[in-house]
């Protein structure tokens, strides 16, 4: 079996060490890191060179020239995870804010599911106790905000810590997802949804970055709630 975990990265320099030993330390066999780097300026593209030669291959690097975005990140990543084979193809943030060891219930999950959702919003699942009130409820507000208008059974259709069957991945029209800040998570489990794939949520805890500074903005924020609105009629051919 063949697991290749997309991690984008810019300016996770810190994190990066950190994260491939925590991951390659799980009892799972043929899994591979394919990280996305956009030529942070903190080298992170450098150390994950160096990381790819110490695991003797079982990290790759795709370099990109510049910040080209969340959404454009994880595309090319999936494509070119389709291309060397793989037979999952995983999704994770680089700032052990997705907990590591529920990759191996996701992995599980697929046996019977087209896809699988590391959820905060399903029983057990939780966000973390650290933050202010005022954030969470951002949070909750947003992924209530997404999946009502949009129809979705899914619980945490916001949540970016998701494992792909190969099938699935290859039905998607992945030419067709635009969207290219946060609610790239939101379109993709749309787009699932509407094609009939079946997804298991795993409850998990969702901790703030322990090192480096978030990507999130206002106006990546903006850009989420409009967004949401359009892909009604963007995929209006497939509902």
């Amino acid at each position: 079996m063949n697991i290749t975990i997309v991690i984008p990265t810019y300016n996770e320099a810190e994190n990066l060490p950190k994260l491939v030993s925590s991951i390659f330390e799980l009892p799972l066999s043929g899994l591979n890191l394919l990280i996305v780097d956009d030529n942070s300026p903190d080298g992170s593209g450098q150390i994950a060179e160096e990381l790819g030669r110490q695991s003797g291959g079982r990290v790759r690097v795709l370099h990109r020239p510049g910040k080209l975005g969340l959404g454009t990140a994880y595309i090319q990543g999936f494509q070119l995870a389709l291309s060397q084979g793989a037979d999952y193809i995983g999704q994770m943030d680089a700032d052990f804010s997705h907990p590591i060891d529920k990759i191996v219930p996701m992995v599980e999950a697929l046996s019977e599911y087209d896809f699988a959702i590391g959820s905060r919003y399903v029983p057990g699942g939780r966000l973390d106790e650290r933050w202010p009130i005022w954030r969470r409820a951002l949070s909750g507000w947003g992924n209530f905000y997404a999946r009502t208008i949009l129809g979705m059974k899914i619980r945490d259709v916001t949540g970016g810590f998701k494992l792909w069957k190969r099938e699935t991945l290859s039905a998607m029209p992945l030419e067709r997802i635009r969207s290219n800040g946060y609610v790239f998570q939101v379109e993709m489990s749309y787009v699932a949804s509407l094609l009939g794939f079946k997804c298991k949520e795993i409850p998990i805890y969702f901790a703030d970055r322990r090192w480096g500074k978030s990507k999130m903005n206002f106006r990546i924020q903006v850009e989420a709630a409009i967004r949401v609105w359009q892909l009604l009629s963007l995929y209006r051919d497939l509902r």
